[in-house]
């Protein structure tokens, strides 16, 4: 029994599910968009070179490709070749938005460890066409915000920690008010506060899916050690102020390298104004 999860997991880690989610917005005025939304790589390759990976997005056909974080693991040591390898194919192709989780603030934050290797990283990446967005925000086309927001280390403690109050107003200032806003948050667990900061949608990872999905009962465990938490994966909604979250599953592993039930994810997202649907 144990051999066969194992296996499950094993042949799960390596396929890749490419799901569609539609946000309606009056505040699109042009045509309709497509994006790609790729989060929580830790080093994974799917074939060689990430041809597979690189494919799938390909098939999305995207207008941009937004990067939610994590893409290596910064776990005493980091191993940046396969993450930037990826990101700068991905640029050469199109535009490519990329927010920090909380790998990239690790290695940022510990220079006594990691010396000078986030700002060589997020230069290298700069210099081959990404718009990375630390604390920064971009337009695309008349209708269109996106912001990366920096979370504070202690959101990603045991047990999510908490966000202060004005946070994210601090250090982005208001949401345009005019543009549909979205924002790469790498922690899901903010979701109100991104709501009522403007996000009209905000796209986080960071979870994993909960490691092992159970249906029903959703993601089983996060990596801050939160069972059955409900922001694991999927798609969700803020009727009241009209704005959803979209939680990617994320694409690799670390530490607990296990996935039953939760193929890694490419996220693919089509924004339009309400009439055309």
């Amino acid at each position: 029994m144990g051999a066969a999860f194992l296996l499950r997991s094993q042949y799960e880690r390596n396929c890749l599910s490419a799901e569609e989610f539609v946000i309606r917005s009056p505040k699109i005025t042009g045509k309709e968009k497509t994006f790609v939304f790729l989060s929580d790589l830790h080093d994974k390759e799917f074939g060689p070179d990430n041809r597979r990976l690189l494919q799938a997005v390909s098939g999305a056909d995207p207008d941009a490709v937004f990067i939610g974080g994590d893409m290596m693991v910064a776990k005493g040591t980091a191993d940046l070749s396969v993450s930037l390898a990826l990101l700068s194919k991905l640029a050469k192709r199109y535009p490519v938005y990329c927010a920090n989780g909380n790998h990239e603030s690790r290695m940022r934050r510990e220079t006594s460890r990691y010396g000078t290797l986030y700002e060589e990283y997020r230069q290298a990446l700069e210099e081959n066409g990404v718009h990375y967005l630390s604390d920064q925000r971009a337009f695309i086309g008349g209708d269109t915000a996106v912001y990366g927001l920096d979370l504070p280390d202690e959101v990603y403690r045991p047990g999510g920690g908490t966000l202060p109050e004005g946070y994210i107003q601090a250090v982005l200032g208001k949401a345009d008010p005019d543009r549909f806003s979205i924002l790469l948050a790498h922690s899901p667990c903010f979701f109100p506060q991104y709501a009522d900061w403007g996000a009209d949608l905000t796209l986080s990872g960071h979870f994993h899916g909960g490691t092992i999905r159970i249906p029903v009962l959703g993601g089983v465990m996060t990596p801050q050690y939160q069972f059955f938490y409900p922001w694991c994966g999927g798609c969700f909604r803020d009727p009241k102020k009209d704005r959803s979250m979209i939680v990617s599953r994320g694409l690799g592993t670390h530490s607990v390298n296990l996935r039953l039930n939760n193929k890694p994810q490419v996220v693919v997202v089509k924004v339009a104004s309400n009439s055309i649907f």
